[in-house]
């Protein structure tokens, strides 16, 4: 099964996170179809978390279905850690999105590859 589009998985990830007043916005809109989606954590307290795309192995799995799922890319890190993280992921895929969640508890609704 195709995955949903990168455009309808935000859009509707950011609608969930608003309905449970989480604080989140979109900083960056990438490819519509396709675009790598990242996703920022900051607890408020001078840490960030920083989720990318899964990788392809994780996400093969058969009762998947077209369901994005997301890795720890840095954990407990500075918000300056995460942007020049950010940064360098940008100049490999200028095409990637970014959503920012600003939350004291690290709440993130992601689906987390095992």
């Amino acid at each position: 099964m195709p995955r949903l589009r990168s455009d309808f998985w935000v859009s509707a990830h950011l609608r969930r996170l608003n309905d449970l007043t989480i604080p989140a916005v979109l900083r960056r809109r990438g490819a519509a179809e396709a675009g790598a989606i990242f996703v920022k954590v900051d607890r408020l307290d001078g840490t960030a978390d920083l989720y990318g795309p899964a990788p392809q192995a994780l996400m093969a799995e058969p009762d998947d279905l077209g369901e994005r799922r997301f890795t720890p890319v840095l954990a407990g890190a500075t918000p300056l850690d995460v942007e020049e993280r950010l940064t360098r992921e940008i100049r490999f895929d200028s095409d990637l999105w970014i959503v920012e969640i600003d939350d004291r508890a690290g709440r993130h609704f992601l689906d987390i590859a095992e």
